[in-house]
């Protein structure tokens, strides 16, 4: 690869990653733009002068591109508009994962930026080093190639931490109802229930047991109970999670009873589990199949017939020379 080629390539990053700032910084809302847009915007009717510059248009066109954004964005999980006082949903991804750090976020994105420019860097170098080099369409396919694995790949590390938090917190949420629903029938409350089960699930299940924690402290904080049981289910990540949320929210304002309720979920949690094993159980055969013909078999079939074939070929090596 020629200086030439190489400054091209960085120039082309370059004015790549300044279109993409200045996008950013002009398309994304902030604090501060929609504060001054609530500032600015016409009141009682008013559509005269600064109003007009600041009507409800630009906000509306401002809304349309924020859609727009989330749907061409990678982690975006689709849907409509939340509120305003939910956490984002990137956030609300590394919640699913595990992961509590308020510096999270910021982080992922940097290192995708990071990626996306590291990559394709890396092996530009490596062609510029290289003493045979393919040709450009060839180089600069590679270089797209580096710079697409670079952005996506923070999303497939992310996506296979959430299904990984998420897998450890099912198979180990009806042992955490059982033992919930004792606590209840021994005379504990649900908020006491809930404490003492994360405490006892600290070595079985780390990641229930610190979800756990995280809901006693926000009962102790003083929320509600069917907040604090929203926000750990919004958590989770887990759809038989709302489901149990709903119920003990609807035992809780009806007075049913919430131990009847938690065996009945905890023996639904079980029964699902069983059947996902057997499911899983039913795939082993597809899936060895392949690695068993392609790997398995030549190498089998080699060690039986070697011999054979060798022997066959010592005695008709003679017959074949006489003729």
């Amino acid at each position: 690869m020629s200086l030439f080629v190489l400054f091209f390539y960085a120039l082309v990053f370059a004015l790549v990653g300044l279109l993409s700032y200045w996008a950013l910084s002009r398309l994304m809302p902030n604090a501060m733009t929609q504060r001054m847009a609530s500032l600015k915007a016409p009141v009682g009717g008013d559509v005269g002068g600064a109003g007009q510059r600041s009507s409800p248009l630009w906000l509306a066109w401002q809304q349309k591109t924020q859609k727009l954004l989330d749907w061409l964005s990678p982690w975006s999980m689709g849907g409509e508009a939340e509120d305003p006082n939910a956490p984002s949903r990137l956030r609300l991804r590394f919640f699913n994962a595990g992961v509590h750090a308020r510096s999270a976020p910021a982080a992922y994105l940097a290192g995708k930026t990071a990626l996306t420019f590291v990559l394709p860097g890396l092996a530009a170098l490596f062609f510029w080093q290289s003493h045979s080099s393919p040709s450009p369409m060839l180089q600069m396919a590679v270089l797209m190639l580096c710079a697409a694995l670079g952005y996506y790949l923070p999303n497939a590390l992310l996506a296979h931490a959430v299904r990984r938090y998420q897998r450890a917190l099912f198979n180990s949420f009806p042992d955490a109802l059982d033992l919930m629903r004792v606590c209840v029938q021994a005379g504990l409350g649900l908020d006491a229930a809930i404490d003492r089960v994360g405490r006892e699930m600290r070595l079985s299940c780390p990641e229930l047991s610190s979800e756990f924690a995280l809901t006693g402290l926000e009962l102790r904080a003083g929320a509600s109970r069917t907040d604090a049981l929203r926000h750990l289910s919004l958590r989770m990540g887990l759809e038989d999670l709302d489901a149990l949320v709903v119920m003990l929210i609807q035992a809780d304002r009806l007075g049913t009873s919430v131990t009847e309720s938690l065996q009945i979920h905890s023996d639904a949690l079980r029964t699902k589990r069983r059947l996902l094993a057997e499911e899983t159980a039913a795939k082993l055969p597809v899936k060895l199949l392949i690695p068993l013909v392609f790997c398995v078999f030549p190498a089998l079939l080699t060690v039986l017939l070697g011999p054979a074939v060798l022997s066959v070929h010592e005695i008709l090596r003679p017959t074949a020379q006489s003729s």
